[in-house]
């Protein structure tokens, strides 16, 4: 198997599947993006180190970072504008959901003080990309203070995710536990940054009820 994803590594077929699945997994969050990212950086690092020629791979991982990176922008936008032109239906269903009022009405503040960094932390957390861009779109929050902190988003995303399969493959090889122990680094990680979004929201809504 890692044999045949090392041979799509190296054709421009893995860039179109990480970006198709990256683009869309705003939508989809159960598509396995993340895992093809990390299958592709474990494959590409894997074949160039068995062919002895590590450094000329390169290229090909940083390609592989552009790819996801800009396809994870390019979802955000999607998301972003159609939930900004169409908010009755959205707006019905955040108001069903506590958890999803809570999100938009801080990350209306979080944008409004600049401090988008709760945006690059909701692209680590599971399915926090599709709340934080359909609610940004959704609140009419301004193209210029959410574009870029989705741009640091999905760039931060990408490479840790790239860099995971890559240099699990130096450590561990190009196998099944290199991609299992990247993979459970990249749940860590979502675990994490989950907690941190949920973390200032509870704090909050202790010091109002005391």
């Amino acid at each position: 198997m890692f044999e045949s994803l090392g041979l799509l590594a190296g054709s421009p077929w893995i860039y179109a599947l990480v970006g198709t699945s990256v683009l869309l997994d705003v939508f989809l969050p159960v598509l396995p993006s993340g895992v093809l990212v990390i299958m592709g950086a474990t494959a590409a690092a894997g074949s160039g180190a068995a062919a002895g020629r590590v450094p000329h791979d390169v290229p090909d991982i940083l390609a592989l970072t552009l790819c996801a990176a800009t396809a994870s922008v390019l979802g955000d936008l999607v998301a972003y504008r159609l939930a900004w032109r169409d908010t009755s239906r959205l707006a019905r269903a955040i108001a069903r959901s506590r958890r999803l009022s809570v999100a938009q009405e801080r990350l209306g503040t979080a944008l409004a003080q600049g401090g988008g960094a709760l945006v690059v932390l909701a692209r680590f957390a599971p399915a926090g990309r599709s709340v934080v861009s359909l609610g940004a779109g959704a609140a009419h929050s301004r193209a210029r203070d959410f574009l870029p902190w989705s741009a640091l988003a999905g760039l931060s995303w990408a490479a840790y995710s790239v860099a995971l399969g890559y240099f699990g493959a130096h450590w561990l090889g190009a196998g099944w536990l290199a991609t299992g122990v990247s993979v459970l680094a990249l749940f860590a990680a979502g675990s994490g940054a989950a907690y941190l979004m949920r973390r200032p929201r509870t704090a909050a809504e202790t010091a109002t009820t005391a």
